[in-house]
C-alpha cells in the first residue's frame, strides 16, 4: 500500500563510540519532507545526506572494526545534527503559540517510539533462540530502553565500558536516552532564551552551556571517573547537541536573509560554506581511521568531532550550498530516511550473531558476519519504515490502528496480511517475556570468577597438612649445600578434577645433563638427577580476574601455590603488591596484570627489580579482545629476553584457536581455559627451573674442570709432591688412585 509522498525523515541515531552510540534526534522530517510533513516552511538541505555519513561511520566501527578504530565519533555528529535541527524547528513554529510543545513532544514520540518498540521486541525474542550471556540483565535493559533512562541505568549498574563482561543487546539504546531527554528539556530551556531580544546572546549562552558540558567531560576523566559516566552521561555528553543548537540560534536571521532575495545573499557565502563543509567531512573521516587514542585522546577526539559537526552541518545547510545539494542525492536521501533504523538494528543483530559465532567479539567481527548483519540490518530498517514508521508518523497512533482495523474487517489478502502481523506480533511480545523471565542474574564470566573465588577461598581455609609434623626439619634444611632447593610441605588445596594431566618437564621427559643408556648396552645406567616438577608451595601468583576465573586449575595443577588475584586490575598495582609481599616472597613470583590496560616496560622492571636476583619471575601474555593486547604481549616479551631471571608463559598463544575454553566475553577462562592457564604457567616455570639446575651443573662441571688442571701444575720446586704422584701435563686426565691434590696456585 503506497502512503502517498515521503514524509519527515527519521533521524539516525549513530552508536555511541564503542559500542554504540548516539542519538540522532534525527528524528526530525527529512529535507525533502519537512515542508509538507511539518509546515515549518524551508527544508534544509544535505541533512540526509550528513546522516548517511555519521551512521556510516559507526557501523563500520562495529562491522570492521580495523578499518575505522574511531568511527564512534559518528555518533557526535549525530548530536551536532540533531541540536541543530530541533531547534532550527522549534523557532519555525513559534514556541509561543498554543499548543506548540505539545505537538513537538508528539511528533517525536511517533517517530521514536515505533522502530524502537519494534528492535526491542524483535531483539529480545531472538536472544530467547540464543540464550546465554545475551539474556544478561534484559529486563533492566528493555525497561532503560523504554522510559529512555537507559543511559542511567547503565551508568547506576557500574558496568564500565570496556571491562564489560555481558554483551549487552540494547546498548545502543544509550544514546537515544541522551537525546530523548535533550528533547524534554531543550525546549523550556529555548522558551526563556527566545525572551533575550539579542540573538547573539542568545547563542552565546547555548555555547556556553555546551563548554561547560565538554569541561564536565574532561573534568571527570581528570579526577579518575568511570568512562561509562563520562561517556553516557546526559550532563558530560550534550555538548554536541547544545552546539547545533547554538549554531541555529545564531544564524538564523542570516540564513534567512541569505535564503531570499535581499542584501543578505552573498554569492561567494555558498561557495565559501561548501569547502569549509567539504574539509570538514574529510577531517571526521580522518579523524575516524586514526588509531583509537588513550582516554585523553578519546575526550578530544569526541570534541573535536563536535568542533567539525558544526562546520559540516553549516556548510552543507546553507543555503544554495553545492554540498548540500551533493549530499541530496536520491540514494543518500533514501539512506538518510532509514538512518534511524540503521542505527537501532545493527547493534543487536551484531550482537546476536557475535554469540552464535563462536570465536567472535566485537573487536574480532568475521567478514562474512560483518556482511550479514549489514544486509539484514538494511532489510529490516527497510520494512519497519515502510510497514511501521511511515503509517505511524503519517496517521498517528490512533490514525493506525484505526487503519488495521478498517484492513480486518475489510477481509480479503489485506485483512489476512493483517492478521498475520498482529499474530506475529503477539508471538514476540510473548518471547520477549519469556526472555526476560529467564534471563541469567550473572554472565558466564562472572560465574567463572565466582567459582575461581570460591575454590581459592576454600583452599585458603584448609588446614595444613597433618602428615607434616610441625617442627620436622624441611628438605631445603637437610640439602647439601649448593643443591636445588626442595619443595616445602604445602597446605593442600581441593582439587578440581582427579586427574592431572602431563607436564611438560616433568619426570620422563628429556632434561639437560640427563644420562640415557647406550645403544646395545644390556644395562640401563642409573639416570642423572634432572628437575622435579616445581611445588605451588614455591610459587607466588599475582593477577586479575582471568588469573581469578582460572583459580581452580592453578590449585590442581600447583598445589599450595599463593594466588593474589581482583577484578579489574592493571599492571601498575603490581609493584604495590610484591613491596607488600615483603621479604615474603617464594622462589617464583607469576604475574598475570596485562588485560586491562596497557602497561609500560618500567613497571615491569620495577617489579622484577623487587623481587631480587634469586628469584625467578614469570610475566603471563595476556588474551582479549582489547587494542592494548598486542602492545602489553610485546612489552612483556621484550623484558623476558633481557632478562634471564624473567620467563614468558604464553597464554595468549596457548588460548588462541580453543574459545570453546573461554565464557562468553571471549576473555575469561571456563574450567578447562583455567586447566590450559594452569598447564602454560606450570610448564614456564619448569622450564626455569630445568634451566636452573643446567647452569648449576655447568657451574659444576668448570669447577671440576679448573680442579683438574690445578691438579696436573707440578709444584714450584719441579719435584713430585711426596706421598703422591705427579701426572705430566698431557699425560692422561684420569689422575693415579691415591694421589695427593697439587695446592692450588
Amino acid at each position: 500500500m503506497a502512503y502517498g509522498a515521503r514524509l519527515e525523515s527519521v533521524l539516525g541515531e549513530s552508536p555511541r563510540g564503542f559500542e554504540s552510540p548516539i542519538l540522532r534526534d534525527m528524528t526530525e522530517p527529512s529535507p525533502r519532507s519537512a515542508t509538507a510533513a511539518e509546515g515549518t516552511g524551508r527544508r534544509y538541505a544535505g541533512l540526509d545526506g550528513l546522516r548517511v555519513i555519521a551512521v556510516a561511520l559507526v557501523l563500520v566501527y562495529h562491522l570492521a572494526p580495523p578499518l575505522l578504530p574511531a568511527g564512534y565519533i559518528g555518533v557526535d555528529l549525530f548530536f551536532v545534527i540533531s541540536g541543530f535541527l530541533i531547534t532550527s524547528l522549534l523557532l519555525r513554529e513559534g514556541l509561543r503559540t498554543p499548543g506548540a510543545l505539545r505537538r513537538f513532544w508528539l511528533r517525536r514520540a511517533r517517530r521514536l517510539l515505533p522502530a524502537l518498540a519494534a528492535v526491542v521486541v524483535v531483539s529480545a525474542a531472538l536472544a530467547l533462540l540464543v540464550g546465554g550471556d545475551v539474556l544478561y540483565r534484559i529486563g533492566v535493559q528493555i525497561l532503560g530502553a523504554a522510559t529512555f533512562s537507559y543511559n542511567w541505568w547503565a551508568i547506576a549498574a557500574g558496568g564500565g565500558y570496556f571491562e564489560s563482561t555481558a554483551p549487552e543487546l540494547l546498548r545502543n539504546v544509550w544514546s537515544l536516552a541522551v537525546e530523548e531527554q535533550f528533547y524534554l528539556l531543550w525546549p523550556l530551556a529555548l522558551l526563556l532564551l527566545v525572551r533575550i531580544p539579542r540573538v547573539g546572546l542568545r547563542a552565546g549562552l547555548t555555547a556556553a552551556g555546551s563548554l561547560a558540558s565538554a569541561g564536565l567531560l574532561l573534568g571527570l576523566l581528570a579526577t579518575g571517573a568511570d568512562l561509562t559516566r563520562v561517556y553516557y552521561g546526559t550532563d558530560s555528553h550534550a555538548f554536541g547537541l547544545l552546539l547545533g543548537a547554538a549554531v541555529a540560534l545564531g544564524t538564523e536571521r542570516m540564513r534567512n536573509a541569505a535564503a531570499g532575495t535581499g542584501a543578505g545573499r552573498h554569492p561567494a557565502l555558498p561557495v565559501v560554506a561548501t569547502v569549509l563543509g567539504a574539509a570538514a567531512l574529510a577531517g571526521l573521516v580522518v579523524l575516524a581511521a586514526l588509531p583509537a587514542p588513550g582516554e585523553g585522546g578519546f575526550a578530544r577526539a569526541l570534541l573535536l568531532a563536535a568542533a567539525l559537526g558544526v562546520i559540516a552541518v553549516t556548510g552543507a545547510s546553507w543555503p544554495g550550498s553545492p554540498l548540500g545539494r551533493l549530499l541530496d542525492a536520491p540514494p543518500l536521501r533514501w539512506v538518510g530516511d532509514r538512518s534511524y533504523g540503521l542505527y537501532l538494528w545493527h547493534w543487536p543483530l551484531l550482537v546476536l550473531a557475535l554469540a552464535a559465532t563462536p570465536g567472535s567479539t566485537p573487536g574480532r567481527v568475521p567478514l562474512a558476519t560483518g556482511i550479514a548483519v549489514l544486509l539484514a540490518t538494511v532489510l529490516l530498517a527497510a520494512l519497519s519504515h515502510r510497514w511501521l514508521e511511515t503509517p505511524v508518523r503519517r496517521l498517528g497512533f490512533r490514525g493506525a490502528l484505526r487503519q488495521a482495523r478498517t484492513a480486518l474487517r475489510g477481509g480479503g489478502s489485506r485483512a489476512s496480511r493483517t492478521l498475520g502481523a498482529a499474530l506475529a506480533g503477539v508471538l514476540l511480545v510473548a518471547s520477549a517475556g519469556a526472555a526476560v523471565a529467564i534471563a541469567p542474574t550473572a554472565t558466564s564470566a562472572e560465574q567463572y570468577i565466582a567459582a575461581g573465588q570460591a575454590q581459592l577461598d576454600h583452599a585458603t581455609r584448609s588446614p595444613a597438612d597433618p602428615a607434616a609434623p610441625s617442627g620436622s626439619p624441611s628438605a631445603a634444611d637437610t640439602a647439601e649445600p649448593g643443591a636445588p632447593s626442595a619443595p616445602p610441605t604445602a597446605d593442600p588445596a581441593t582439587p578440581i578434577d582427579s586427574a592431572t594431566p602431563a607436564v611438560p618437564g616433568a619426570p620422563g621427559d628429556p632434561v639437560p645433563g640427563t644420562a640415557t643408556a647406550e645403544p646395545g648396552s644390556d644395562s640401563t645406567p642409573e639416570p642423572a638427577p634432572g628437575p622435579a616438577p616445581v611445588d605451588g608451595s614455591r610459587v607466588d601468583a599475582v593477577g586479575d580476574s582471568v588469573m581469578l576465573a582460572a583459580a581452580g586449575g592453578l590449585l590442581e595443577r600447583l598445589p599450595g601455590i599463593r594466588i593474589d588475584a581482583q577484578v579489574s586490575r592493571s599492571m601498575y598495582v603490581g609493584p604495590d603488591i610484591v613491596a607488600a609481599l615483603g621479604g615474603g616472597l617464594r622462589d617464583y613470583l607469576v604475574v598475570a596484570l596485562g588485560t586491562n590496560g596497557p602497561v609500560e616496560r618500567d613497571t615491569i622492571e620495577e617489579i622484577v627489580a623487587m623481587a631480587g636476583r634469586d628469584r625467578t619471575v614469570v610475566l603471563v601474555t595476556a588474551f582479549a579482545d582489547r587494542d592494548w593486547i598486542p602492545g602489553v604481549n610485546a612489552t612483556l616479551a621484550e623484558v623476558a629476553r633481557r632478562d634471564r631471571n624473567v620467563v614468558l608463559a604464553d597464554w595468549a598463544g596457548a588460548i588462541a584457536g580453543h574459545d570453546d575454553e573461554l565464557a562468553g566475553d571471549g576473555i575469561h577462562p571456563d574450567s578447562d581455559g583455567g586447566r590450559r592457564f594452569a598447564e602454560v604457567v606450570a610448564a614456564a616455570i619448569d622450564a626455569a627451573e630445568a634451566a636452573k639446575l643446567a647452569r648449576i651443573q655447568e657451574r659444576g662441571v668448570l669447577e671440576t674442570v679448573q680442579e683438574q688442571r690445578l691438579e696436573r701444575l707440578p709444584p714450584p720446586s719441579g719435584e713430585p709432591p711426596s706421598g703422591g704422584l705427579w701426572v705430566e701435563p698431557g699425560a692422561g686426565d684420569a689422575p693415579a688412585t691415591g694421589r695427593t691434590p697439587a695446592p692450588p696456585r
